[in-house]
């Protein structure tokens, strides 16, 4: 296939070759000889419009005119839970209790009265997923004595069964902590053994009433698997900053740069002169990763714009979609840029292109996705928005038939 006309992100055309499922050859437009023998054959059997193109017979290659689209890169959602959406299934009634504490325990007791199947819930939102763009998904499924591995093998066989459209990381995610509940820390180190792949760990002094233990046992399953670490940290303040210290602290003395994810990291946004900053800058040195969904009903966000310019990773995902925690959400990733964006004040172009690497480039860095882009050799997947350009992509979200999803080559839809 040829895809002609496109514009990038820096309002060039360019058309883009496509073999098997790579992308071959990535040209400027005007006056390419692949243009010339497109309109020489409009009238034929080859169509120059974004319908599917019988040229095959011809032995000459599909053509799709894409005008008015700008294409964008595969998006990538580094935190997510599979595990938990009510996607397709009756709208859940909210009437939780405002305590964190509150919100896990109604979710642990009530799964299995309403029917959440973990594989079937999950299949959903991946269809979904891929539908809408994305190509990378890192998934917390939670680990609890209640469930025991059940919700991490239905989420393995949901992976199982779309690995050939879409890479998926899976998290084992102690939701209830580890160090408060006697018999977790085993079920962590069993859902290692079953092909988790990344250690999960969630507020150690909120949850598990002792940060150092809690931290602790988090990188000592780590380091007993040999696996990365993504840690929720939700603590506010100079409790989070406490804990946050703690983190860095055992990355650098276990050597773990570059393999520990903070997700959320709301402590960061607190508006307290000097509490941020120092954070930031070990966070640096310490090649730690932060993800954001910039979530508008939490009062403290960290500012992308303060990390990017840190030098610190930060990548997007969409956290709760449609779940028992949140009935917000439908997995877009495109719409999760346009509510980062949002939640932070962006309105310039630039700082938008900021935000779309955020869910695009540097979610493929920390899922270490094999040849992303949207140049020869990569994989041909990518998305194609009817937008002036990509700036306006995330401010005013394409649906529908103004846009089109190319996944390893395929055209979906």
């Amino acid at each position: 296939m040829i895809i002609k006309n496109a514009t990038n992100r820096n309002g060039e055309r360019i058309d883009i070759t496509i073999e098997k499922s790579r992308i071959t050859a990535v040209t400027p437009a005007k006056g390419s000889a692949v243009e010339k023998d497109a309109e020489s054959l409009a009238a034929g059997s080859v169509k120059t419009n974004s319908e599917a193109i019988p040229a095959a017979s011809q032995n000459l290659p599909d053509v799709l005119d894409a005008k008015g689209f700008v294409v964008l890169p595969s998006f990538v959602d580094t935190h997510t839970h599979l595990d938990k959406t009510t996607t397709g299934m009756d709208w859940y009634v909210n009437d939780n209790a405002p305590e964190l504490s509150s919100w896990v325990v109604n979710e642990r007791n009530r799964r299995t009265e309403l029917g959440i199947d973990p594989y079937r819930q999950a299949c959903r939102l991946i269809e979904r997923d891929i539908a809408q763009g994305t190509i990378g998904i890192r998934s917390h499924v939670d680990i609890d004595l209640e469930h025991g591995l059940t919700l991490l093998d239905g989420v393995m066989q949901a992976r199982e069964d779309y690995k050939d459209q879409v890479h998926i990381e899976l998290v084992a995610f102690p939701q209830s902590g580890i160090v408060a509940r006697p018999g977790t820390c085993e079920l962590m180190r069993d859902a290692m053994r079953m092909g988790a792949d990344l250690v999960g760990g969630i507020d150690p002094a909120l949850m598990d009433h002792d940060p150092v233990a809690g931290v602790n046992a988090i990188f000592k399953l780590a380091e007993e698997a040999d696996r990365p670490i993504d840690i929720h940290l939700h603590e506010p303040g100079h409790l989070g900053a406490f804990t946050m210290g703690l983190i860095i602290d055992r990355t650098k003395a276990l050597s773990m740069e570059g393999r520990v994810t903070i997700s959320h990291a709301f402590c960061l946004g607190y508006p307290e002169p000097g509490l941020a900053e120092p954070l930031i800058d070990r966070l640096k040195d310490a090649r730690i990763f932060v993800t954001t969904g910039g979530q508008a009903y939490i009062k403290y966000v960290p500012s992308v714009m303060q990390l990017i310019q840190a030098g610190v990773l930060i990548c997007g995902g969409n956290d709760n979609v449609r779940d028992m925690w949140s009935p917000y959400g439908s997995g877009d990733m495109l719409e999760r840029a346009m509510l980062i964006a949002m939640r932070n004040g962006l309105r310039r172009d630039d700082l938008l292109l900021h935000v779309l690497d955020i869910c695009t480039e540097n979610g493929a860095k920390l899922l270490g996705l094999p040849d992303y882009g949207i140049a020869p050799g990569c994989d041909a997947s990518f998305v194609l928005a009817r937008v002036h350009c990509a700036a306006e992509a995330v401010a005013q979200v394409p649906r529908g038939a103004d846009r089109i999803v190319f996944n390893h080559g395929k055209r979906l839809g």
